[in-house]
């Protein structure tokens, strides 16, 4: 598992980054499942969710190495709901360098067409001990709300994004010193 976002800081930036973000079918022994994956610092970057979305992940896998706090727990369930996908995040435990535990599970359905109000995605929150935790993601579930949902890529506008790519190639060839005035 290549990651594309790597720490610039601490041990960490002696690793090199990967190149691109991939999605492979796995066998489930029920059916084929489209399973994308991203490496913890991954994880701050809605872009990695989103290629692995288009790419066509319905489960993403995300190996954590770092607290699982409130902000981080957030960003993945939302993640999950921008892109109607299934995240599932394992974390070392308390007691590992700068880790605590609370691997998670959002299963990526923030509603059901036929009920009321709004439903908890984070179907597993494991707690900060060592342990084995299992967590069951309802693919048909996930896959007809997929089908009828409006999240994802249904209405988005990637003719309008390029500002995402050239606004850092303005920033660089200024040498860092950047100012936008409207």
């Amino acid at each position: 598992m290549d990651g594309v976002h790597t720490c610039a800081f601490g041990d960490e930036k002696m690793l090199s980054a990967g190149e691109d973000f991939y999605v492979a079918n796995l066998d489930v022994g029920a059916g084929i499942v489209k399973v994308g994956s991203m490496i913890c610092f991954d994880r701050e970057f809605p872009e990695s969710a989103r290629i692995l979305m288009l790419k066509g992940a319905e489960v993403v896998l995300a190996p954590n190495a770092c607290p699982m706090e409130i902000n981080r727990l957030c960003a993945l369930r939302t993640r999950a709901y921008e892109n109607k996908i299934a995240i599932a995040t394992c974390n070392y435990p308390i007691g590992q360098p700068d880790c605590n535990g609370h691997s998670n599970v959002f299963d990526g359905v923030a509603w059901l067409r036929d009920e009321p109000g709004v439903r908890d995605m984070c179907i597993l929150e494991a707690p900060e001990e060592e342990g084995i935790y299992i967590a069951e993601i309802d693919m048909d579930l996930l896959r007809d709300y997929r089908e009828y949902e409006v999240m994802g890529e249904r209405y988005r506008h990637p003719e309008k994004y390029g500002a995402i790519t050239v606004m850092k190639e303005i920033r660089e060839q200024a040498g860092g010193n950047f100012i936008c005035t409207l």
